[in-house]
């Protein structure tokens, strides 16, 4: 699928209904990542992307109608009905019933999740960084509920499982991906 939304007007719509620093981040993120995993496959990692920022486009300002009201406000940049499935998708059994059906969003439903936890896990390294993060340490923050409790196990599971993948692989690729982005994003809010 090619898109003819272009970068900006994507992250021009983000930055109009959200403007708490952390949604911003984390669209950043999930945007980075999922570019990353288009290109392991070879699929179109500019379309990929727009999924991943645009997919909490209405989480901040419409909590409520989250995954509902993101047709209307992606209306406003002419957004393919692929990319609004997409976006849609990833609430799946949470906030939306439109399920996850092509690669592009099973990835994202669970790399959604799991990006918030591993981006607070990296928080309390030394580092604070996911460019030192290992599979194994993540696991044991994965295993303390009570640490980052806020991100869905279950969903996290669930995605993994949609993607016929152990949980070992979904936080290798994931940690990956977030590696690839992690010094863009960074400069990317830090020019906000």
């Amino acid at each position: 699928m090619q898109t003819q939304i272009q970068r900006e007007d994507a992250l021009a719509l983000m930055k109009k209904y959200n403007e708490e620093p952390f949604h911003l981040l984390h669209g950043l993120t999930v945007e980075g990542v999922m570019r990353w995993y288009a290109k392991e496959i070879g699929e179109d990692p500019d379309f990929w992307g727009l999924a991943g920022l645009l997919h909490d486009v209405d989480f901040e300002k419409y909590p409520e109608e989250h995954c509902k009201k993101a047709p209307e406000l992606l209306a406003e940049i002419h957004a393919e009905p692929e990319l609004v499935h997409a976006v849609c998708s990833h609430g799946w059994g949470v906030a939306s019933d439109v399920e996850p059906s092509c690669e592009m969003e099973k990835f994202l439903f669970a790399a959604d999740e799991l990006t918030g936890l591993i981006w607070a896990a990296a928080k309390m390294r030394p580092s604070h960084s996911v460019m030192d993060m290992e599979v194994s340490s993540l696991k044991k923050k994965f295993k303390d509920k009570k640490f980052a409790a806020g991100c869905s196990r279950d969903v996290i599971r669930q995605g993994a499982q949609m993607l016929g993948w152990e949980l070992d692989t979904l936080f290798e690729k994931v940690i990956l991906a977030m590696r690839s982005c992690e010094e863009r994003v960074n400069k990317e809010l830090a020019s906000d």
